[in-house]
């Protein structure tokens, strides 16, 4: 994935999705069950896997389809297949489709990634968690100048406060280390960013006293 930032938000939605495109992308075919799927998303440090038949994606699983499906309704991992809890058809986009059609269409069908493909070739995922994480880095990079330190979640700007020294947050968020006041602005920040992280892989917001 590109590593430029744009110089400021505006050009970096106006910009293509290759440039927050995640191309280390999983794929396993529909007759797989849920648990070695769970562990290989947990071994690449992914969020999703594509579903496949005969070499033609058909499919999504993500860590959310996992909680809601299978967690929830305490069904086994391990004799859940994946054509059972897949969504499908995928969302899909192209790669010159901006980041801010490619968010907006995330946020109406309410799924946190799609595929980006060309001439029927998957070449990746976009993610909203990777969007907000590359306007992160935009914001530092064009605040740079009036605010000293490092930035907050841009997803909330009533939640969030920036600082100069990270040491002295009172609440970091255990995930991306996002800096916030209060307890609540740390929970509604995991709830939007890192919903699903908490069932999965241990509900850290327990740790925050």
């Amino acid at each position: 994935m590109p590593n430029e930032v744009p110089g400021n938000l505006a050009s970096l939605m106006a910009s293509p999705v290759g440039i927050v495109l995640n191309n280390d992308t999983l794929t396993m075919e529909t007759d797989k069950f849920v648990d070695p799927a769970l562990e290989l998303m947990k071994e690449r440090n992914q969020r999703c896997v594509l579903v496949s038949h005969k070499g033609e994606t058909v499919g999504i699983v993500s860590k959310t389809d996992i909680v809601n499906k299978v967690t929830s309704e305490k069904r086994n991992p391990g004799k859940v297949k994946l054509r059972e809890i897949m969504t499908s058809p995928v969302v899909a986009v192209d790669p010159q489709t901006t980041i801010k059609d490619a968010l907006d269409m995330m946020k109406a069908r309410n799924i946190k990634q799609v595929m980006v493909h060309a001439y029927s070739a998957a070449l990746g995922i976009v993610s909203i968690e990777e969007i907000y994480k590359k306007m992160e880095e935009t914001s530092a990079s064009s605040e740079g100048a009036s605010i000293q330190g490092a930035p907050a979640c841009v997803i909330d700007y009533k939640s969030i406060t920036y600082t100069k020294d990270l040491s002295k947050v009172k609440f970091p968020c255990p995930y991306c280390v996002s800096p916030f006041d209060t307890k609540e602005g740390l929970s509604m920040h995991i709830d939007r960013l890192h919903g699903e992280s908490g069932i999965l892989e241990g509900d850290v917001r327990n740790m925050v006293k």
